[in-house]
């Protein structure tokens, strides 16, 4: 599987972390693209999707705080993360949603919330 995502570190609460997700064309043109993340001892979750019209939406518990964007031109995926919470720590990865359900996951990055 060809998702690479980077950009993830450690960084204190109320911070500010960019993630951006690369993949080939023949998986991102076209598609929806999300970021999930899965925490320890927790189910992997969706945390933000955009099509490739960039439409985006989110879940509660991240709205107002991430916002997605993606770069087609580009084949790259964004993740812009603000006012951090140590419940946000996790590993994120990004996929499309046929991806997610087929279990085909790339190489994710690690957000550590912490102070």
């Amino acid at each position: 599987v060809q998702l690479q995502a980077s950009g993830g570190g450690l960084v204190q609460p109320g911070g500010s972390l960019r993630l951006s997700c690369t993949a080939p064309g023949t998986i991102f043109s076209g598609n929806v693209m999300g970021w999930y993340r899965q925490a320890p001892g927790k189910q992997r979750e969706l945390v933000a999707a955009i099509t490739s019209g960039g439409f985006a939406n989110y879940p509660d518990s991240v709205k107002g705080r991430f916002t997605i964007s993606r770069d087609n031109a580009k084949n790259t995926v964004y993740l812009q993360m603000n006012s951090l919470k140590p419940e946000d720590t996790a590993v994120y990865y990004c996929n499309t949603p046929l991806g997610s359900v087929k279990g085909y996951w790339g190489q994710g990055t690690q957000v550590t919330v912490s102070s």
